[in-house]
């Protein structure tokens, strides 16, 4: 007799050949989107070792070299107070980037699980969660950050937890999207009819086939993150100093001696640039060999 686990699985990523067939696709048919996810992995490790990377320390003051252009001692040359500007990059993307990732997971997780319960069960439980997420979106998102971060104060888990609940209850319509088109498959009716549980449906048979969009999600939501965590440190409302951000290098030092150090601007805004450009492309790539729809359109 045939039960409810021999049911069909889709998997997330393209079963011939595993993960490194699936990486060896990405670079021969996105070479753009394999170069952006290579360019975010270098500035993850770059922020999880920047105390190894990072050859001065990101406050070590040298009032004889502050305003030194780039050049061989400084790659990235010297602000205001003579700190190496390459050193408070790597140590900016220790919390640009890593703040972004963790807002970016958590905002994943919490559109997988509004989106697959609102998707899956319908009826009322649908109808009041979509309300709840039309009134959510109705707020600006700076507004509701600036509130939030106001209130709570400045620091890195504020800013985590804020970015991660607004960024995951609007992405929760990509999700509750794909769920609906799920749930009318055959394979998920047999299972009904054979008396899986609800949650053992979700789990085995609604979260594998709904992945590809929630790994584009997760993707295209970190450089979301990292421009919003940017702009709060530009306010003033992010990590409180001396921590660096690339926001706070642009607000502090990068605007006041933007025209004696036109480098103060120019090294935390290129590297904002580089690894939300690299993000975006990334997830394009993803959701074009992942999404069974773009499959017709390369």
């Amino acid at each position: 007799m045939t039960t409810a686990t021999s049911l069909p699985v889709a998997s997330p990523v393209p079963v011939t050949g595993g993960v490194l067939a699936f990486l060896r696709r990405l670079v021969r048919e996105k070479p753009l989107g394999a170069a952006g996810g290579a360019l975010l992995l270098f500035f993850l490790f770059c922020g999880v070792f920047a105390d190894f990377i990072a050859p001065h320390g990101f406050n070590d003051i040298a009032p004889a070299e502050r305003l030194k252009p780039p050049g061989a001692a400084h790659w990235f040359g010297t602000d205001n107070l003579g700190r190496d500007l390459l050193s408070r990059c790597i140590y900016g993307a220790q919390l640009s980037v890593i703040i972004g990732c963790a807002a970016a997971l958590l905002a994943t997780v919490i559109s997988a699980v509004l989106g697959i319960v609102s998707g899956y069960f319908g009826g009322k439980i649908d109808l009041f969660m979509q309300r709840f997420v039309d009134a959510w979106m109705s707020f600006p998102d700076l507004v509701v950050l600036i509130v939030v971060v106001s209130v709570l104060g400045p620091g890195m888990p504020q800013i985590i937890v804020t970015l991660g609940v607004l960024l995951g209850i609007a992405g929760s319509r990509i999700v509750r999207s794909a769920v609906i088109s799920v749930r009318e498959n055959t394979y998920i009716h047999a299972a009904q009819s054979l008396g899986a549980s609800s949650p053992r449906i979700l789990w085995r048979y609604v979260l594998p086939n709904v992945m590809p969009p929630i790994i584009v999600l997760f993707t295209t939501r970190v450089g979301t993150a990292i421009l919003a965590e940017s702009g709060l440190s530009f306010l003033g409302l992010g990590v409180p100093p001396p921590a660096p951000t690339w926001g706070s290098m642009l607000s502090g030092s990068g605007r006041t001696f933007m025209f004696e150090g036109p480098w103060l601007a120019l090294a935390p805004g290129l590297c904002l640039t580089a690894v939300v450009y690299a993000t975006n492309v990334f997830g394009d790539a993803l959701r074009d060999l992942l999404d069974p729809r773009m499959r017709g359109t390369r």
